[in-house]
């Protein structure tokens, strides 16, 4: 496991730094930049190896410490089952105790206006215009790259009006812990299948189900290493996948995207559960995938091939691993992982982190 933690991000043209007096930005050009810090105003040039520093006048006296914490379908009987959704509730009423002023601030650089769809309309407007009157091609070379600039500064324009910032100065311990969340979510990400499990339901008739006293439905999904568009961050992020939710997983708490809205969940509120998973597939099982016995499409009473009918093929049972996310605030998701034994590791990292957030909050 490698310890990762960045002292500093970009925003536009702005630097912003993490040292132990606190957090500072800067803007500037390569050999000229003016910043500002926990120890004051500076400005910093020079080229070549030879440079200048000058603190400027602050009114700061004495610097504080400061920081900036942001179903299957197998036949005739398939449609009379009554499938049952898994769906978490409204991101709106999750909203951890120690996020509220981060989820305002998300809020509202979500409502700030982009500039970028007016900026391509723009050009290309510019452009027809040029085509349409037939002007001459340095004419156009010339509207061509006052649409490119257009654009880029749009992009520009958008990312510093609309990009939250959240530093994290952790101590040993909880980077540690955090890190082997990290590394365990990414393990769990590199399974052969991973499924979002949206609905399951019943089974009436179970010679028509292959046997299976359960249906569910079922949609391949990631667990992967992301952070959230419009967020810069000086660590490592996981983002799970859940139908049109997505989990982001930080140090303090969890980030529940949903379509524009955003949801906090603390790691002292959220709880896993990890069960295994018999499961029949239809289809050829994953590489990694542990085989445990196989069935029918179609089973008699005996649980052998019922033989009324033709296309009945052996189907090979599989041992998986579910993971089962929940909250007090309405979290309520479902994983499928195609191999087992994975989320025991994840689940004692979510759980210490949760111990941890206990700990400060008493």
């Amino acid at each position: 496991m490698g310890i990762y933690l960045r002292k500093s991000i970009r925003v536009g043209p702005f630097r912003f730094n993490l040292s132990k007096s606190g957090v500072g930005v800067s803007a500037g050009i390569k050999g000229f930049r003016l910043g500002t810090g926990p120890c004051g105003n500076y400005v910093h040039m020079g080229a070549g190896g030879l440079y200048y520093r000058k603190t400027l006048n602050s009114s700061r006296s004495h610097p504080g410490r400061s920081s900036s914490v942001p179903g299957q379908d197998y036949g005739p009987r398939a449609s009379t089952i009554q499938m049952r959704e898994i769906e978490s509730g409204d991101v709106s009423g999750m909203a951890h105790s120690s996020s509220v002023e981060l989820l305002h601030e998300i809020a509202e650089k979500e409502k700030a206006m982009a500039m970028l769809p007016w900026s391509v309309a723009a050009a290309g407007v510019l452009l027809a215009f040029l085509f349409l009157k037939e002007f001459s091609i340095p004419l156009l070379i010339i509207g061509v790259c006052v649409s490119i600039a257009l654009i880029l500064s749009a992009v520009h324009m958008d990312g510093l009006r609309k990009t939250v910032v959240l530093f994290y100065d952790l101590d040993p311990t909880t980077e540690q812990a955090y890190e082997l969340l990290i590394d365990h979510g990414t393990n769990l990400g590199k399974c052969g299948g991973v499924w979002h499990v949206s609905a399951s339901g019943k089974v009436h008739d179970r010679k028509y189900h292959a046997g299976a006293s359960d249906v569910i439905d079922r949609k391949p999904t990631t667990i992967e290493q992301s952070s959230p568009h419009f967020l810069k961050t000086n660590i490592r992020t996981l983002a799970i996948s859940v139908g049109r939710q997505v989990l982001y997983f930080f140090p303090d708490r969890i980030l529940v995207y949903d379509r524009g809205s955003v949801g906090a969940v603390g790691y002292d509120e959220i709880r896993i559960e990890v069960n295994p998973s018999r499961f029949i597939e239809s289809s050829t099982p994953p590489a990694d995938a542990e085989i445990v016995d196989h069935t029918w499409r179609y089973v008699n009473k005996k649980g052998g091939p019922d033989k009324r009918f033709a296309n009945n093929v052996q189907l090979p049972i599989c041992r998986y691993e579910e993971l089962h996310f929940t909250s007090r605030t309405g979290l309520n998701e479902i994983l499928q992982l195609s191999r087992h034994s994975l989320g025991a590791g994840f689940v004692q990292s979510v759980e210490y982190l949760g111990q941890f957030a206990q700990e400060i909050a008493g």
